[in-house]
């Protein structure tokens, strides 16, 4: 059902006869400022797991004198999406947002919203089933577009689908502006700027710790986007296969080694495994864009200011081979991580295989991932520490067989990656995309690096709870 056209610019908050009178919203009109203008942003998936902390964090920053003074959410179900609302602006009560009918199935309905907005933020997921009408909807009209995704399969079609499209539309179509995969993209950065001179790294290595004081609990989609991820392994090889060879950054020294399958890092105090997550397929995508741009893309009209601002970052980032880890404190920890990989890897390429997988998530899981999702105390107990470990040469004339001589350690840290860090991510992006739309570039399907790396992204991270910090710098 679509709402029609006075719904849509009206407020339905409204629960219709399902909640009493005293606690039912009423309908009010929008201001008449804000009558025949875009909203800012519009939410879709509002009513997801992720989606209402989402609501809740863009609240924050609702505010005349923000770049943020009207947003709508977009959602197939009217009750839920006052809900939702409700939830969010808890204990205060809910401010007078838009609530819009749209369904990923109707592609009229999603071509409206991104009529009557400068800025989409998707939460519909798993991103291969549900992402595509929702990017080519925003490329068609020139709205841009960020989601949460951490799927290198739908990535990587995007990009090869949309891309020159979203460049002559002027869309700007940024993936994985959440915990995936910002954190990973913003700590290669920050590591890497640290090798200042002569100084080049050769190879840097994120080890994830995921802490919690109550237990850990995971995303139900987190879980059902692996699983899909598995059985669509053969698509993604065969997408990369039919697509022209990357150019890859020159850098110094030998290729990494291949390491060990369980590796004990002392200096963290982590057992970890190799964590086949699309980090680092995200960064090899920004670092193979800076080959061909070296000092970035440049916006759509900088200042001479911004020019300078974003040839000097660049400057600053040196390339380096990149991987991600999983740890845990103890060996056990590790051996259950392998047990659920092994569980996803084996079932996941039969019907039947993912059939249990996704109706049994927590068996299968070993309790890390459940259909309802976490409680609030398992939410705001949990917490990330991202190490990474760089290791390289006092100059970068070193020859390929020299092996690496200095490193240097630093972290990211922030609350519970899903629920927490997420939404923070992608409301910083957003309001960067509506105050600096002109210093960013024009359009196209890019990765967060390329296009938040010179911005001031990492200070607005810093300012809401996830901090960067160097911890160590040895020969």
């Amino acid at each position: 059902m679509i709402a029609t056209n006075q719904e849509e610019i009206g407020i339905l908050c409204s629960y219709r006869n399902s909640i009493s009178e005293s606690t039912a919203f009423k309908f009010r009109s929008l201001p008449s400022s804000m009558e025949g203008t875009p909203y800012d942003l519009i939410i879709l998936g509002a009513t997801g797991f992720t989606g209402k902390y989402v609501v809740r964090e863009a609240l924050r920053f609702l505010n005349p004198s923000s770049p943020l003074k009207s947003f709508a959410l977009a959602g197939r179900n009217l009750t839920k999406l006052t809900q939702t609302l409700q939830w969010a602006a808890h204990p205060h009560s809910p401010p007078p947002i838009p609530l819009l009918i749209a369904d990923i199935a109707d592609p009229q309905s999603i071509h409206r919203l991104c009529t009557q907005t400068k800025l989409i933020l998707n939460c519909v997921g798993p991103f291969r089933r549900y992402g595509e009408p929702v990017v080519a909807a925003c490329v068609e009209t020139g709205c841009d577009y960020l989601d949460i995704c951490g799927e290198p399969e739908f990535m990587e079609k995007m990009e090869a689908n949309y891309h020159e499209r979203a460049v002559q539309s002027g869309a700007l179509v940024v993936s994985a502006c959440g915990f995936d995969s910002v954190p990973a993209e913003l700590g290669l950065m920050f590591n890497s700027r640290q090798w200042v001179g002569q100084t080049a790294p050769n190879r840097i290595e994120a080890y994830l710790s995921l802490e919690s004081s109550k237990k850990i609990v995971g995303n139900f989609g987190t879980f059902e986007s692996a699983v899909l991820g598995v059985a669509n392994a053969d698509q993604l090889l065969k997408l990369r296969r039919s697509r022209p060879r990357k150019p890859r950054p020159k850098i110094p020294g030998p290729p990494p080694p291949k390491g060990p399958t369980i590796e004990h890092k002392k200096e963290i105090g982590l057992w970890s495994v190799r964590l086949p997550s699309a980090d680092s397929t995200v960064v090899r995508r920004t670092l193979s864009t800076l080959v061909e741009n070296p000092q970035g893309l440049p916006g759509v009209n900088e200042s001479a200011y911004e020019i300078e601002q974003r040839k000097t970052f660049w400057s600053s980032v040196k390339p380096a081979h990149f991987g991600v880890k999983i740890g845990t404190k103890s060996l056990i920890g590790i051996l259950r991580i392998i047990a659920v990989g092994m569980f996803i890897g084996l079932l996941g390429k039969t019907s039947l295989g993912r059939w249990l997988l996704l109706t049994f998530p927590s068996v299968f899981s070993l309790g890390w991932f459940r259909k309802k999702g976490p409680s609030e105390e398992e939410v705001n107990s949990a917490s990330f520490k991202m190490w990474f470990v760089g290791h390289g040469f006092r100059s970068s004339n070193n020859e390929a067989n020299v092996e690496p001589e200095m490193e240097i350690v630093t972290r990211v840290m922030g609350p519970e990656i899903g629920y927490l860090t997420t939404p923070i991510i992608l409301v910083q992006c957003a309001l960067i995309v509506l105050s600096r739309r002109e210093a960013l570039p024009k359009g196209g399907v890019l990765t967060p690096g390329i296009v938040f790396g010179p911005t001031d992204l990492q200070q607005r991270l810093q300012e809401n709870g996830i901090s960067f910090d160097v911890i160590s710098k040895n020969a």
